[in-house]
């Protein structure tokens, strides 16, 4: 670790309102996280995790408190800023894969290199170098409906890679997995963290968190205490 917090929230709370009920998702939620660290996020379901993997992502917003990503503050970034960081500098994968079943393993890998503009022959290049990553050079031409659930959640693991980002947010990764391919996509993301990589895994699963260097728990939208900024609990 560098000791420089890629992620740094502080009293973040999140609001939903429908008519006239509020519901309050995140309460003063406060975390730093390190630029090379693996964190797990443990809950139970309805607990927050994934909205505060919403507002990591900048797929969401707080409705108050800061955060700041590798030391800029999101709150003042535009449209545009925030869509070249969900495109360059994060790595997404979540527990349903997201992947389009008309697309070869190998287009779909390519999509956010599409979206930044980059050249056919280059995508191309760079897609197929991700998929041999995650140990699916056999696989670039198969359909996800050709591939197993491990096989796909590969794809979806090259497709956060190939654009480089500092760091992979990885909501249930193995929540539609059996315990074989549980093992392979854990096995990634502690060689992704070795590489420097910042991981942050979302899960309501211990023994999945265990593999973390880091846990931090949520209950009713609030870090349990002794969990805040920085503390081991793994």
């Amino acid at each position: 670790m560098t000791g420089e917090a890629i992620i740094s929230l502080r009293e973040v709370c999140k609001l939903y309102r429908t008519g006239v009920i509020e519901f309050e998702a995140l309460r003063g939620v406060s975390l730093d996280v390190e630029a090379g660290e693996y964190v797990a996020i443990v809950g139970p379901s309805g607990s927050g995790k994934s909205t505060l993997m919403n507002i990591l992502g900048c797929l969401d917003v707080a409705s108050s408190g800061s955060y700041r990503l590798a030391g800029d503050d999101v709150a003042e970034m535009d449209e545009e800023e925030l869509a070249d960081i969900r495109n360059q500098r994060i790595g997404f994968v979540f527990q349903q894969f997201n992947l389009l079943p008309s697309l070869s393993a190998v287009r779909n890998v390519e999509l956010p290199l599409v979206y930044a503009g980059v050249g056919r022959d280059e995508r191309r290049e760079r897609a197929a170098a991700a998929l041999a990553r995650v140990g699916l050079a056999d696989r670039v031409d198969h359909r996800p409906g050709e591939l197993s659930g491990g096989q796909q959640q590969r794809v979806a693991v090259a497709r956060a890679l190939v654009t480089e980002p500092a760091m992979i947010l990885a909501d249930e990764p193995t929540g539609n997995l059996d315990s074989h391919s549980t093992a392979d996509v854990l096995d990634l993301l502690d060689e992704l963290c070795a590489t420097g990589r910042t991981i942050v895994l979302i899960t309501h699963e211990n023994a999945v968190a265990d593999r973390a260097r880091r846990t931090v728990r949520v209950f009713d939208g609030a870090l349990e205490e002794g969990t805040l900024s920085g503390a081991v609990t793994a």
